[in-house]
């Protein structure tokens, strides 16, 4: 059995106030990097954007808003309608702003692959291979 859970969703990208379009949401979580899931958003294609999010933060944005820094989350609910309000601000711009993106995931399909990564590590026994980490840190500052 590969323990390596993925997932594609079609997500809503927020363009100006109030109009969306969907893009590809790709989210990934290896055991290997416990803490962490990632997330590929594409259109056509094309890579938009890469983000590493906190799967603890990922499943409590389902309940609550959390995030102060450069990822918020925070539950919608339109009607029957429940979505994760996901906001991304990057890198900056050259006249002095920064990169910002709005996406709008359907919480339930979110919450099935959280369910899915808690069934292959559950939280609280996420383990992080010092050795493992070290070896990488100075194999880094070799290549550099």
């Amino acid at each position: 059995m590969n323990p390596y859970v993925h997932k594609t969703l079609v997500v809503q990208l927020q363009a100006g106030d109030t109009d969306r379009f969907p893009v590809l949401a790709h989210v990934g979580y290896d055991p290997a990097d416990p803490f962490a899931v990632t997330a590929v958003f594409s259109h056509d294609g094309q890579v938009l954007a890469r983000w590493r999010l906190d799967r603890e933060m990922l499943a409590e944005g389902l309940e609550r808003p959390v995030g102060v820094g450069d990822v918020r989350l925070r539950p919608v609910s339109c009607g029957v309608w429940e979505e994760l309000r996901m906001e991304f601000l990057g890198d900056a711009r050259a006249n002095g702003g920064r990169h910002h993106a709005v996406v709008f995931a359907w919480a339930p399909a979110l919450a099935s692959f959280l369910r899915r990564t808690h069934q292959v590590v559950p939280p609280g026994r996420e383990e992080t291979r010092v050795d493992d980490l070290i070896s990488e840190v100075f194999a880094r500052g070799r290549a550099e």
